[in-house]
């Protein structure tokens, strides 16, 4: 099956769950089409058990042809990410910037450490062992906040702007520390050279700073560009070169591609919205990059939903994994709660934030990505499941709900 197909079965189902969503079930549009794609799955299960195997087997094969890991990190999120900063105002982000610096930094840290070590016991006592620096890679992937889902909640969650920055903010900037301590421990794990204190650092500067500083480099160029033309269709052009040439670029230079779309995505969507832009084009870029993000992500949820079908389950992973779901909020709560408190001795913040941002920090796709990078063998299998099933918990229960939770919490 050629690319062709498989986009054409990609947008054809995410019309179609669309279309249903929007009639009948009227949930928040990520959210009902992933559960319509879970749906879909599981009677698609179903029929392969009452022998109705034939239909079971060509959707495996439509998803065994898509390599979900590939197709995110290295396509999908590097528009997602750009369209997500292009609509977060830079003084705001300005004034949350240690807040957020510290949740996607040590926030980090301390979730992948204390969900670490919690799922090594855990899972040895329901007898689903893990060796101890897997279940690290599990905290580390499964720490961070995921951008793609987080901004496409908030949309609907009438937050306050203050709580809104903070939890875009972090959720955008924590892929550099995550994908770093991911790839220590991954080095760790394969049994390769020895990593040090020196190397973790530089591994750091290379990824994260360098991502930084690169990003603001292709922003800059691409600010410069846009000043000299007023024509929406070469400035949208221009704005594509940068998504897709600057993160294929950083890929090759070994700088966090990621990060370096956020940076320029900010620089673009402040200084060159306001000063490089006229009118007419800010209504043509804002409506374009919305409307891609919307598709990218219909189609990214409905592979959520979809993934079930290749993923291997068993009782024993799935009361391990639904043993795990309160271990992950509770890192959260603590990731979250040990920087706000230190914090708050110089400044003040508003009602309920470590409840709202412990709650509002959903993990997607960037997690079943990253899990899907593991080497191959027994512990990605079982890590796998785990991670699908508390991020299909994180989506649905704690989607569904955190618009709830911020309208109480603002009383």
């Amino acid at each position: 099956m050629d690319i062709f197909d498989i986009a054409a079965i990609l947008i054809t189902a995410s019309a179609l769950f669309s279309y249903i969503n929007h009639l009948y079930i009227k949930l928040p549009t990520t959210i009902g089409l992933m559960l319509i794609a879970l749906l879909v799955s599981l009677l698609l299960l179903g029929a392969g058990k009452l022998g109705l195997g034939e239909i079971h087997t060509h959707a495996e094969q439509l998803l065994g042809a898509i390599d979900f890991n590939q197709t995110l990190m290295e396509g999908m999120l590097s528009f997602l990410l750009f369209a997500g900063a292009l609509h977060i105002n830079l003084a705001n982000l300005a004034r949350q910037k240690w807040i957020i610096g510290s949740l996607a930094t040590l926030g980090i840290l301390t979730s992948t450490f204390l969900i670490g070590g919690a799922s090594y016991f855990i899972l040895d006592w329901l007898g689903v062992g893990l060796p101890f620096i897997y279940c690290l890679l599990f905290g580390a992937l499964i720490s961070p906040t995921d951008p793609i889902a987080v901004l496409g909640i908030l949309k609907t969650a009438n937050a306050p702007k203050t709580l809104e920055t903070k939890i875009a903010g972090e959720s955008l900037f924590n892929d550099g520390m995550a994908v770093v301590v991911f790839l220590v421990l991954v080095g760790i794990a394969a049994g390769g050279e020895e990593i040090s204190a020196g190397h973790v650092a530089l591994l750091f500067l290379e990824e994260a700073v360098g991502g930084v500083v690169f990003g603001l480099l292709i922003g800059w160029l691409a600010y410069l560009m846009l000043k000299r033309v007023d024509n929406y269709q070469v400035e949208i052009l221009i704005t594509l070169a940068l998504v897709m040439g600057g993160y294929s670029l950083a890929s090759t230079i070994h700088v966090s591609g990621p990060i370096a779309v956020v940076v320029a995505g900010l620089l673009i969507g402040n200084h060159g919205r306001l000063l490089a832009m006229s009118e007419h084009s800010r209504e043509h870029l804002d409506t374009f990059w919305e409307l891609l993000d919307e598709i990218l992500n219909a189609v990214l949820f409905v592979l959520i939903g979809l993934e079930v079908l290749v993923l291997n389950f068993t009782p024993p992973l799935l009361l391990a994994a639904l043993a795990l779901i309160p271990v992950v909020l509770g890192a959260r709560l603590v990731s979250v709660s040990i920087p706000i408190h230190l914090l708050s001795l110089r400044r003040a913040f508003s009602p309920g934030v470590i409840k709202i941002l412990t709650w509002g920090g959903l993990r997607g796709g960037v997690s079943v990505a990253l899990a899907l990078a593991l080497p191959p063998g027994e512990p990605r299998e079982t890590i796998l499941a785990i991670t699908y099933v508390v991020v299909i918990f994180s989506i649905v229960v704690q989607g569904l709900t955190i618009g709830g939770l911020v309208r109480h919490a603002g009383r």
